[in-house]
């Protein structure tokens, strides 16, 4: 049974109309006849990101849905929806399709986990095509939130959350993700859409108490908030923000090293010479840029014993790839 919160008391973040997203300096700064990749998935977080740009000036967008056939009819319609928007609004649009099931069995993830990677790979596909680097997502603070809950409950490092800009390395292509709503919540979204009497498609799964975040979203952030009188969301993502200043002052040490080689691997005798705490960071960093998922306190605490030379030689990664030691270097390679 979903609980509702009883209360709704505001823990220190402050979070602005969604009016106020056309003024934020990202929107301000971005120059509007450069190309971008949009990701729509037809959901109200998406198409209200979408229309949000369009009306902010953005026309060199590139909307991008990806179909992973978990809803049968209902995910044929999402796209059919999504290609009429973009239509309607000028824009360009590529649609494709994945079984992320598929994937998730394969490769033995989680279905969360395989079909993000899935999503990730299309967008390459799709940045390739457009020759556009840059992906803007529609990542909200409620997304945020749960985010931040469910790593620390895996054991991250901190508060860890999204990042507003974040590199990843896919297939050996860059790609720049942006969120641009991070600072939003989803009710103000919602509430913007239908004031400006925009339609969007309802996704009747994420109501489902099924997959883990549909369950912190529905179960655990109500609970939350009735026994601690406040807002978790204002909470986990005031954690999130100073989690990201701190790893910003563990990025400016970081810079003054040179931790990586000309081909872009780890330099182990680099690496042993920092602190604890930034070889963590410096290790973190690197699996998130060859496009690791899932970088908990564990796992990074298994790369940091391969600078042992007595140690094995690699250790698995999530995705069926491996962190590997050779020649007193540290890289990514398939088993």
């Amino acid at each position: 049974m979903f609980r509702k919160p009883l209360v709704n008391k505001d823990a220190g973040a402050h979070f602005p109309g969604v009016e106020a997203m056309l003024n934020v300096p990202w929107i301000a700064q971005a120059p509007r006849r450069s190309r971008w990749i949009v990701g729509v998935s037809g959901g109200a977080d998406s198409v209200a990101l979408l229309h949000l740009l369009h009306r902010a000036g953005f026309r060199n967008l590139v909307v991008c849905h990806l179909d992973h056939r978990l809803r049968g009819r209902a995910s044929t319609a999402d796209a059919q929806f999504v290609k009429r928007l973009a239509a309607r609004l000028g824009l360009k649009c590529e649609l494709g399709r994945s079984d992320a099931r598929a994937m998730m069995e394969e490769s033995g993830e989680s279905l969360e986990t395989a079909a993000r990677r899935v999503r990730h790979a299309f967008f390459a596909n799709c940045a390739r095509k457009h020759r556009c680097c840059r992906v803007l997502l529609a990542h909200h603070a409620d997304d945020q939130a749960e985010t931040v809950l469910w790593n620390l409950l895996r054991g991250s490092h901190g508060f860890k959350g999204m990042k507003a800009g974040q590199e990843i390395m896919v297939d050996g292509f860059r790609l720049e993700l942006i969120r641009p709503l991070l600072d939003f919540r989803r009710a103000d979204l919602i509430t913007w859409l239908r004031a400006k009497r925009l339609k969007w498609r309802e996704d009747a799964s994420n109501m489902e108490a099924i997959a883990v975040r549909n369950r912190l979203r529905h179960e655990a952030m109500p609970l939350l908030a009735e026994i601690s009188g406040r807002d978790p969301v204002a909470a986990l993502v005031r954690g999130a923000r100073d989690t990201a200043e701190r790893e910003e002052m563990e990025n400016d040490q970081l810079r003054q090293t040179r931790v990586l080689d000309p081909q872009g691997r780890i330099h182990i005798g680099s690496l042993q010479a920092l602190p604890r705490l930034l070889q963590r960071r410096a290790i973190a960093d690197f699996l998130t840029s060859q496009g690791t998922g899932e970088i908990d306190r564990v796992l990074l605490d298994r790369a940091l014993a391969l600078l042992e030379p007595a140690a094995a030689p690699a250790i698995n990664l999530p995705g069926g790839r491996q962190l590997r030691r050779r020649a007193g270097r540290l890289f990514v390679a398939q088993p």
